[in-house]
């Protein structure tokens, strides 16, 4: 597996945990979106967006080591936040969970709702391995 990672090419904006682009060869994992839902389907961290995002980043952790990858492998998030506030939560647990010095491209959209109105964030990842 090859990654090269483009945090910030030459004339683009700052960032903040992520690459403009990232640069890839090997097989690709796609991880459908992950929800604060623990394995027997119950949510975790109800208002809690801190919590919300840990339990997404748990269940992205549990399905990539299932196609035999990691955090590590992925080379793209795209994030829904229902909120702007929860935006420093989220950040402050991704930031544990990514190489911060190969971050994946990343995309960010703010939702008006998800298919749970008690969901906060949902994540989905493209890792190559």
């Amino acid at each position: 597996m090859k990654q090269e990672h483009y945090v910030r090419p030459s004339g683009l904006p700052p960032v903040n945990g992520y690459s403009h682009a990232v640069a890839h060869q090997g097989r690709s994992i796609l991880v459908s979106g992950q929800v604060p839902l623990d394995a027997d389907g119950n949510l975790v961290g109800a208002g809690d967006p801190e919590r919300q995002v840990a339990q997404v980043f748990t269940n992205l952790a549990t399905a990539l080591a299932a196609a035999g990858a990691g955090m590590h492998d992925v080379v793209k998030l795209t994030v829904y936040l229902t909120d702007r506030a929860d935006l420093a939560a989220f950040r402050r647990v991704r930031d544990r969970h990514i190489d911060l010095a190969r971050p994946p491209a990343s995309t960010l959209v703010l939702v008006h709702g998800l298919i749970d109105s008690e969901f906060r964030v949902e994540i989905d990842a493209l890792a190559v391995r």
